[in-house]
């Protein structure tokens, strides 16, 4: 199957789905953001339409898909990225999908940070406790 295929039965599936949260849980992006000028790598935590920084940058996931496991692993996230400064309006630097398997494909253009697509997870609702799956003996 083309690249151009599986792109579009991506999109396909997310139109169906719609990105929403799960029951179960509030659907998250997996992000890493590279700081250039510190060599800084951080993980990011993305909620569906909340709002993370990074330095100057605001990121909000609109949309996260991960492919089933009988398939070729994918995540794609659907991104606004915007810049913020001082005494200045905000500025969009980046609106558009991100994948996983082929971080060159869609890029953020920055001289100072750099994002990229690692799952897409769902995290449990907030107060509920995860068992611990390591074994204290």
């Amino acid at each position: 199957m083309s690249f151009l295929s599986r792109f579009a039965l991506l999109v396909a599936a997310l139109l169906v789905s719609g990105g929403a949260a799960h029951a179960e849980g509030q659907l998250t992006a997996k992000l890493q953001a590279l700081d250039k000028v510190t060599a800084r790598i951080s993980a990011l935590d993305a909620p569906i339409d909340s709002v993370v920084t990074f330095g100057t940058l605001e990121v909000t996931v609109r949309s996260c898909y991960k492919a089933p496991p009988e398939e070729p692993p994918e995540n794609a996230v659907f991104l606004e990225i915007r810049e913020l400064r001082r005494n200045e309006e905000p500025r969009v630097v980046f609106t558009g999908w991100m994948f996983s398997s082929t971080p060159g494909l869609s890029t953020l253009e920055h001289p100072v940070y750099d994002i990229w697509v690692v799952d897409c997870v769902t995290l449990p609702p907030p107060g509920t406790t995860v068992p611990n799956s390591s074994s204290s003996k």
